[in-house]
């Protein structure tokens, strides 16, 4: 499995940014998705999930600005974030689940919010 996020960019505070991450392999179906971020200096945290049957999980720092969706027919993820915050800036990464336990992560995709 492979993962590659893109999307990221520097934005200004009260702006959107629209993260994607494509996944390879035939494993996306059956596979919990999730978005992490890591500010620096900062350990990772969980900002959004969403599993095989679409149901969504939020970070509450980013619930009702953040939203998660995917599109099985092409493998993809997506985290549509709205009225972005300086707070948001971090190098953000997807990952994947499998039904067997283990998890795959992408390279990450750098979001800076200016004030």
């Amino acid at each position: 499995v492979q993962l590659q996020a893109s999307g990221g960019g520097l934005v200004q505070a009260g702006g959107s940014l629209r993260l994607s991450c494509a996944a390879s392999g035939s494993t996306f179906v059956m596979s919990d998705m999730a978005w992490y971020r890591q500010a620096p200096g900062k350990q990772r945290e969980w900002v959004a999930s969403i599993t095989r049957g679409r149901f969504t999980n939020y970070a509450d720092s980013v619930k009702g600005r953040f939203t998660i969706t995917r599109d099985n027919t092409k493998s993809m993820v997506y985290l549509q974030m709205n009225s972005l915050k300086p707070e948001d800036t971090g190098v953000y990464y997807c990952a994947l689940d499998l039904l067997s336990g283990g998890r795959f992560w992408g390279q990450g995709t750098q979001v800076t919010v200016s004030s």
